[in-house]
């Protein structure tokens, strides 16, 4: 390490100035991957955010827990790798430059495919690298040299090798089933990107007539039915009654003729049907409704069978009965639902809803209620359940392996309290539509023949020699979802199915993001576990995978942690990582969801541009709670930054001092009491940080070296020295400051840099990759206690004061009439630091003689201190008297206003908030004048 020569810091700490320099440096000099060839692997993939993406307050805490954990393992020596890319997003994607093509007058099927999808990688190149300048903002320190994109070559022959695969092992089918149809983006789209609002909406009650000659048990000819949708009706195939109603075990296998279609539809018995409910009888549309399509297949209808009364546009089109009128094809869904109400009206068949007001009945067409409506999150328009053929995997056998990881422990989810939700999904998984109707995207690798046979392969030419020269194929005119392709991601990034050259160079960069996959290595068709051997010649995909550790937002539990734990056991025969860490959401200041139509939403950039990257990093870590929800806090983020300015003014104060960096990573020689006792601070900080990092336990990290910092070195270290600072405290002060600069590095990784360049010349030996703490002593205890006692003197003499209104500088006599071995050997050998810190002096090992004093305690010892001619003892017994019982009054007041059920309930969430701060504060109040009045006897 190099002589403790400094470099004057600036008066004033400039975290825009100081971020973009040191950034830079560090990504063109290669240090977020430092050649380390023989050192242990740690890898972490960071969740690929969509290429359309810009950053936001939830990136900004998932991306800075990642970068604590890998610049953390970074300074332990490991090999660490941070994998960083996009996700080619399908849906969001092609929406955006579909909406740059309508701006223009222009649109997509104005266009070939392949000239539309040149558009789209047009559109990357130029606007799809936003976020990824923006997480260098943040300081993520990625390895930028081998970004990813999941459309990059060599990962798009890993999602046809596995499509390809899961075919051959009938875990991927092709099945006519309900999909979510988002009728705006002419798709299929995922139960998890279906959001359901509650919207206004009405309950219609229809009459629909038994066959010639059938009755009811009460002799009425028909059933009556009621549906949020009577447009549904001109698909109806059946009327479901609960097999136990006997207002209807006589007409179960009889017939109902449907008004306007005419169509003969049975009433079958089906548990579906809730006797409860209404009359009991549920109108059944198999093709359009997922609980119908289910009491369908019950009743024997085959999928093919179902009616769909649908286009992809959500248009009326004929079923294959043929039973429609031709008037009502064509119309749009909600046109449809108004002709539909119309014409049962004028066929007395609408049952009117009957309201009574000031004696006056008023019939309804239909009655008001408030229903739950599905939307796609993406197009934001009412999902519609359509029949369409898909393809599908069998999510329920790919469970099994990730199910049993969970359950077994080799792979532990943190916090603990998300195991149930994830078995209770994956316990219930249903077949996961993997097909989408768009351009972008993996193009689904299955050809066609004229009759309908279907060859998947991984090319035209491998599909081709499958279905035999001169058969004319077809390619299937889908993409795959997104969610397939990034569950490859913690494994394709590293050149899976390929194996990647051998490490060398600067941290392997033989395998380049323009080398990925692209060597002729073994590449089987069928799953297997990575076969490279540990040690010389070790591959990327060997060393790296599995991953070290997962963060996500819970959010994308099931989206994407889940599907990757499927895909890697499937595809590698291993568990894509050991342990999966599931981060809350970052909310607003009143707990509220962030939203653009609540105009909550805060944006990360700017509180960078304000308070600095490493205050909004600090405040995330200090903050995360095991998968707690965050409240955003300005001012919390401010205090961070003025933490960073305490850490740079203690600095200057060192630089001042001529305190340089250390020449050494163990702790110096130390014989004074104070050096001893600030090297066993380090020593039992890094502790606390390692046991706190091990267990992710982020906030307990941050607030750990918070007041490590600002308590222990700046508040206590610093003055104590202050005065008597000689050759052996430089050093220890020096090394101590490293230390701090090195472990505070994780969280604030831009001005502990700035700082540990400027207390020496150290280029050769920048801070991303300097050696974490290794003082190679122990804690000295008796120097601890002499230290800790002075300070518990000190602070208790400056409470005392400022509890009675004693100027913090007064100097004042004390007494202490049975001193321990430690208070004499203390006050003995400290009398000056006494003095000058507690303002104590003389200190007498004897009886206070008599007369008005407070009392103070340090460790077991206990002092009197004489206040007659300090203060007007009555005076200030009235005054705190009369502060006391103001604080009790209102803390009486604020609990009654708490225990009050109905202000907790309906007063706003902001006051109910603030009552709770003023009964805190209030209630220490109570505290401290009860122990002020107590010191006055």
């Amino acid at each position: 390490m190099n002589t403790p020569t400094s470099t004057e810091l600036s008066k004033t700490f400039d975290p825009a100035e100081i971020e973009a320099r040191w950034y830079a440096h560090w990504e063109e000099n290669g240090l977020f991957r430092p050649e380390r060839p023989d050192a242990e692997a740690y890898t972490i993939v960071n969740p690929p955010p969509n290429v359309t993406g810009s950053l936001h307050i939830g990136h900004a805490l998932d991306n800075t827990l990642q970068d604590i954990a890998i610049r953390y393992e970074r300074l332990r020596g490991k090999d660490a790798l941070w994998v960083v890319g996009t996700d080619h997003a399908g849906i969001a994607t092609q929406m955006v430059v579909e909406r740059q093509l309508e701006a223009a007058g222009d649109k997509r099927t104005n266009y070939a495919r392949e000239d539309f999808v040149a558009k789209v990688w047009e559109w990357k190149e130029e606007s799809g690298g936003t976020i990824t300048r923006q997480l260098r903002r943040l300081g993520c320190s990625m390895d930028w040299s081998r970004e990813q994109f999941t459309m990059d070559e060599h990962f798009s022959r890993a999602v046809m090798r596995t499509f390809v695969q899961l075919h051959k092992d009938g875990l991927i089918y092709r099945d006519k089933r309900l999909v979510n149809w988002d009728p705006k983006l002419k798709t299929a789209i995922s139960d998890l990107e279906v959001e359901t609002r509650e919207v206004k909406g009405s309950f219609w009650r229809l009459r629909y007539p038994l066959e010639d000659g059938v009755t009811l048990a009460d002799g009425r000819d028909h059933i009556e039915v009621a549906t949020t949708r009577p447009e549904t009706l001109l698909a109806d195939m059946a009327v479901a009654v609960h097999p136990s109603d006997e207002r209807y075990q006589s007409v179960v296998g009889k017939h109902v003729v449907l008004p306007i279609t005419g169509r003969r539809v049975p009433i079958v018995a089906d548990e579906h049907a809730d006797p409860e409910l209404g009359s009991g009888a549920v109108k059944i549309t198999p093709g359009h409704d997922f609980n119908d399509f289910e009491v369908g297949r019950r009743a024997g209808i085959a999928a093919g069978e179902m009616l769909n009364m649908f286009d992809a546009d959500a248009h009326v089109c004929q079923t294959m009965d043929g039973l429609v009128p031709d008037d009502l094809v064509g119309l749009e869904r909600f046109a449809a639902r108004d002709a539909v109400v119309a014409r049962m009206k004028e066929l007395g068949l609408l049952i009117p809803h009957v309201t009574e007001k000031d004696g006056e009945r008023t019939e309804h067409d239909a009655e008001p209620r408030t229903i739950q409506q599905p939307f796609g999150d993406r197009g934001g328009v009412p999902i519609e359940p359509w029949l369409t053929d898909q393809w599908y995997v069998d999510a329920k056998t790919l469970v099994k392996d990730p199910i049993e990881a969970v359950k077994s422990g080799a792979v532990e989810i943190v916090p603990k309290s998300w195991e149930k939700t994830f078995f209770n999904w994956m316990e219930n998984i249903q077949p996961w539509c993997v097909s989408r109707q768009l351009w972008w995207g993996h193009r689904i690798p299955a050809w066609y023949d004229a009759d309908g046979n279907v060859f998947v392969a991984e090319t035209e030419d491998e599909a081709q020699s499958l279905a035999g020269d001169g058969v004319k194929l077809t390619r299937d005119e889908d993409v795959l979802d997104t969610w397939f392709s990034s569950a490859l991601w913690p494994f394709a990034t590293l050149g899976w199915p390929d194996q990647t050259p051998p490490l060398q160079g600067r941290g392997g960069s033989a395998a380049g993001a323009e080398g990925v996959g692209n060597v002729g290595a073994d590449a089987s068709d069928g799953p297997h576990p990575n076969p490279s051997p540990e040690g010389e010649g070790l591959s990327l995909l060997s060393k790296h995978y599995p991953n070290s550790l997962l963060v996500s937002g819970f959010d994308i539990l099931f989206f994407w942690d889940a599907r990757m734990m499927m895909m890697g056991r499937y595809l590698t025969g291993e568990n894509p990582w050991p342990r999966l860490y599931l981060h809350g959401l970052v909310r607003a200041a009143d707990g509220a969801k962030m939203s653009k139509s609540k105009g909550n939403v805060v944006d990360p950039l700017g509180l960078i541009e304000r308070y600095g990257a490493d205050a909004l990093r600090f405040f995330m870590a200090a903050m995360e709670s095991q998968g707690r929800d965050i409240k955003m806090d300005d001012k919390r983020v401010e205090g961070y930054r003025n933490f960073a300015t305490k850490l740079w003014n203690a600095t200057r104060f060192c630089q001042a001092n001529g305190i340089g960096a250390s020449e050494t990573i163990a702790a110096p020689q130390a014989t004074l009491a104070v050096n001893k006792w600030i090297v066993g601070e380090v020593i039992e900080t890094r502790d606390t940080l390692d046991k706190a990092l091990a267990e992710l336990r982020f906030d307990a990290a941050a607030n750990t070296i918070y007041h490590f910092v600002w308590d222990r070195f700046c508040d206590w270290y610093l003055e104590l020295i202050k005065g008597q600072i000689d050759g052996e405290t430089r050093k220890v002060a020096g090394w101590a400051l490293d230390q701090i600069l090195v472990m505070l590095h994780p969280f604030m990784p831009f001005i502990t840099e700035e700082l540990w360049s400027k207390q020496g010349s150290r280029a050769d030996y920048p801070l991303i990759t300097a050696k974490w703490p290794d003082p190679q002593v122990e804690v000295d205890a008796e120097a601890k206690a002499e230290v800790d006692w002075l300070i518990a003197l000190t602070s208790a003499v400056r409470t005392a004061k400022n509890e009675l209104g004693i100027a913090p500088g007064a100097k004042l006599e004390a007494y202490c009439p049975a001193p321990s071995a430690l208070a004499r050997k203390v006050v003995e050998e400290n009398a000056a630091s006494i003095e000058r810190l507690a303002r104590l002096t003389p200190i007498h090992f004897a009886d206070a003689p008599p007369g008005a004093a407070m009392q103070i305690g340090a460790g077991e010892d206990a002092f009197v201190i004489p206040l007659e001619g300090v203060i007007d003892i009555d005076a200030e017994k009235a005054r705190l008297a009369k502060a006391l019982d103001a604080s009790r009054k209102e803390a009486k007041s604020l609990e009654g206003r708490l225990g009050n059920a109905n202000f907790v309930e309906r007063a706003k969430p902001e006051a109910v908030e603030k009552a709770r701060a003023d009964l805190a504060h209030h209630t220490a109040e109570i505290e401290r004048l009860e122990a002020a009045l107590a010191r006055l006897g």
